[in-house]
């Protein structure tokens, strides 16, 4: 996830929110309906990153809220319900009648009918998108029960005068030091740090047969002919490679042109590749899982999910995903500062499913990585990793550390930051160096379909049990790094 946050840089320059941000949700003062600028939110914003390490949009003051859903196109995410009833193929008549007390609501206040504030009413999730303009309606909706998240979608902490990001993207090839990988038959070349982690003595036991990983990122590269119609090249065969695309890539919410599975970032493609690239003798970086299956998707623009399109099309890729029998592992190096209430409900759905889902724990400049773990790895329901320098548990130069962490992958030359892992181009013959807990996360990914494909009969919580048993710390936890670097050959025995 290289320099996630960049966008978002000035995140770690902290504030303090004045009176008029801190007061009752119901004040009547004129003042409390003043509309509020980008900059005088991310105050808030600011404050409640440093003290909580999210963001609680729903009980936050309601000149807060009105203001980001002003900001944010005049929308709000809903979700309704309770944490044990959030979806179903067929709502109930309880949750009905809940829904319908909300559109009406929200229609009486902004003096609309429903069908004119209605925006979209979710088919599985209990969620409503909604149209809002009025203070009145975000007061009416925090005193109603029965509401689980009032989420200002179409809000993003680069509103405030940031440009549109791209961070992580770059497709440009890079010449790797020999140092960097070692050769390996039948001529593929093995990344330095697999050899650190015991992937290449668990190879001997398990190289991922069987078993599917799914990506949720930028998409896959068409350009590259190993993770295409190459993608059973030499010593991996028998599988498979699915891509999909779900991303709109348009600055208008209303916009439905989906513009395919097709890579234009980069980074997708890069974590595919660490993940499952094919193992034969071009010369060129394997994946960890070089047997496994792969599906990825087009979900985002890029690592940063600040966008509404963006927190959609993740939203339903994990929906679909979970769905899937054949899933069992999805990687996503991508994620935000804080929660975003239609992804937290996909993403708990998919982890009652049985997938066994991983986050990078965080990517940004050095500046702003004094920041925690990020959403979606904050999650309890996600498993949260990060990277770390040759040189020991030392976090590498971008990336996060926390108690939300629970592993570790050493990816980054201690005397060279630009030194990272080497993986497959954007195009045929091309290498590249990746880093940051992107490389981390889709890294763990791999080693878990190791297991899994060693373990057919295993649920999730088995698979997960064993990588912590295989840990460094194990059977404690490290307040900054989990339970550290897994030991893949001790995993698969």
């Amino acid at each position: 996830m290289k320099k996630l946050l960049t966008a978002a840089i000035a995140v770690f320059i902290l504030y303090s929110c004045s009176d008029d941000l801190t007061e009752g949700n119901n004040s009547d003062s004129s003042q409390q309906k003043e509309l509020l600028s980008p900059e005088q939110i991310n105050k808030y914003v600011d404050q409640q990153l440093q003290e909580t390490g999210d963001v609680d949009w729903t009980n936050a003051p309601a000149q807060i809220l009105w203001s980001a859903a002003v900001n944010g196109d005049m929308m709000l995410n809903i979700g309704y319900g309770t944490d044990d009833d959030y979806f179903a193929e067929t709502k109930s008549n309880e949750i009905n009648d809940l829904k319908n007390q909300i559109l009406e609501i929200v229609a009486d206040k902004e003096s609309l009918t429903e069908k004119e504030v209605l925006i979209d009413d979710h088919d599985f999730f209990y969620q409503l998108e909604v149209s809002v303009t009025r203070i009145e309606t975000i007061q009416a909706l925090q005193n109603l029960q029965g509401i689980r998240y009032i989420d200002p979608i179409g809000y993003s902490y680069e509103m405030a005068g940031e440009q549109k990001s791209n961070s992580g993207c770059n497709q440009s090839p890079d010449n790797i030091n020999t140092a960097d990988y070692t050769n390996i038959s039948p001529g593929a070349r093995m990344p330095w740090n697999f050899n650190i982690h015991n992937i290449d003595d668990a190879w001997n036991y398990s190289t991922g047969s069987g078993v599917t990983l799914a990506v949720i990122d930028t998409g896959l590269t068409p350009n590259n002919y190993l993770m295409n119609a190459g993608f059973n090249d030499g010593a991996s065969t028998g599988r498979n490679v699915q891509r999909y695309g779900n991303f709109i890539d348009s600055s208008w919410w209303w916009s439905n042109n989906v513009d395919g599975p097709n890579d234009r970032c980069g980074h997708g493609s890069q974590m595919a590749s660490v993940a499952a690239a094919p193992r034969n003798n071009d010369k060129l970086p394997v994946g960890v899982a070089y047997n496994s299956n792969l599906v990825v998707y087009r979900s985002t623009e890029d690592v940063v999910l600040n966008d509404y399109h963006e927190r959609k099309g993740v939203s339903e890729a994990l929906r679909t995903l979970g769905n899937r029998s054949d899933v069992k592992i999805i990687s996503m190096s991508i994620g935000y500062v804080w929660s975003i209430g239609n992804i937290k409900d996909a993403v708990r759905y998919a982890n009652s499913r049985g997938k066994l889902i991983f986050a990078a724990g965080g990517t940004s400049t050095s500046f702003t990585n004094w920041y925690g773990v990020i959403f979606p790895a904050s999650m309890s329901e996600t498993v949260a990793v990060t990277g770390i320098k040759d040189n020991g548990y030392n976090r590498c130069d971008v990336c996060h550390s926390g108690s939300k962490i629970d592993f570790t992958v050493t990816m980054q030359r201690a005397n060279n930051s630009n030194r990272t892992v080497p993986v497959l181009g954007f195009n045929t013959g091309q290498q590249k160096y990746v880093g940051g807990s992107s490389v981390a996360t889709a890294t763990t990914a791999g080693i878990a379909a190791l297991v899994w494909s060693k373990n057919p009969s295993w649920t999730k919580t088995q698979v997960l049990n064993k990588l912590k048993q295989s840990a460094h710390f194990y059977p404690n936890r490290n307040s900054s790094y989990g339970y550290g670097n897994i030991d893949a050959l001790q995993a698969v025995q």
